[in-house]
């Protein structure tokens, strides 16, 4: 099994993981731990009979074997104390994991100048709600994503995989990005020109923007050399809801999705390419970068 194959079922992993060691500890506390004090107990009470006929005999009996006894019948199986030893650690992992923050590190560019590959960050997941692990079902409603927020979410073509993309479109709104410009529901984004970005990957420059659309502002790249329009889109589900043209396209967002875009908007694969991100993909939003090893300032939060 490859290393991504494991890291895709790490949540399934650890719930199972929970699950086992959690019985082990419960059945040792409710059961076995009992089980070897009534053994322990019924053999010391021999082991004081048999020194107090020794002693009636007039025999001085040896009392220095009493203490191994005990602690040799009270000690738990290997098996059982790495379970109970392991449960609480997996158990408290498991529901940060699950109801709270998640790491995930960034592998791409598609986030720059916004994320860094190898920017490690905290996604919370409850801001949008309270999901159910592994099956990811919302109960408990608590903030809708807004537009603007970075968003940690399953890949709609495999979702073994988790995409990170900025939230461009929630449901109903009407997304049109021609030459390299957005406009949503007939508000235009307001765009500030920055130095030049150096690609320390590619080695290569882009323009960089200041972009505000509806009091959301973030920093964005462009491609000058990339085309205006979106090559070999794919045939996804509410295709029928977009335009493509040689300028870009027009969509819109279906109820229950949302429109995603990369801040590297040239070279990011997002629902330009593949479509909607549908609720129940949702995964967190991301809050904070807690690391980057090749860069600590870069810890801290970000827009």
């Amino acid at each position: 099994m490859s290393l991504d194959a494991v890291l895709s079922n790490f949540p399934l992993i650890l719930f199972i993981l929970t699950i086992v060691t959690g019985i082990v500890w419960c059945l040792d506390v409710f059961y076995l731990a009992k089980q070897r004090r009534a053994q322990a107990e019924a053999a010391l009470a021999e082991f004081d009979a048999r020194a107090a006929r020794q002693q009636a005999e007039g025999f001085k009996p040896d009392q220095s074997g009493r203490a191994e006894l005990q602690e040799k019948l009270t000690r738990r199986p290997l098996w059982v104390e790495y379970s109970g030893s392991f449960f609480p650690v997996i158990a408290a992992v498991f529901f940060l994991r699950s109801f709270l923050y998640e790491p995930f590190k960034i592998p791409s560019s598609s986030m720059s100048p916004t994320l860094l590959v190898g920017d490690m960050i905290l996604v919370n997941k409850f801001t949008y709600g309270i999901r159910l692990p592994i099956i990811n079902k919302k109960i408990v409603d608590i903030n809708q994503p807004q537009r603007g927020d970075v968003m940690v979410f399953k890949y709609p073509k495999d979702t073994s995989l988790d995409y990170i993309k900025r939230i461009i479109g929630v449901p109903g709104d009407r997304i049109v990005y021609r030459n390299k410009r957005l406009t949503v529901n007939g508000q235009q984004a307001q765009y500030q020109p920055l130095p030049d970005y150096l690609d320390g990957e590619r080695l290569s420059y882009s323009k960089q923007f200041d972009e505000q659309l509806f009091n959301v502002k973030h920093r964005i790249l462009n491609d000058t050399g990339a085309p205006d329009y979106v090559p070999n889109p794919d045939q996804f589900k509410g295709r029928e809801l977009c335009s493509y043209n040689a300028e870009g396209f027009a969509c819109t967002v279906p109820d229950g999705h949302y429109f995603m875009m990369g801040d590297n908007r040239d070279n990011s694969l997002d629902s330009r390419f593949w479509g909607f991100v549908p609720d129940n993909y949702i995964v967190g939003k991301a809050s904070f970068i807690w690391f980057n090893l090749s860069n600590l300032k870069r810890i801290g939060s970000f827009q």
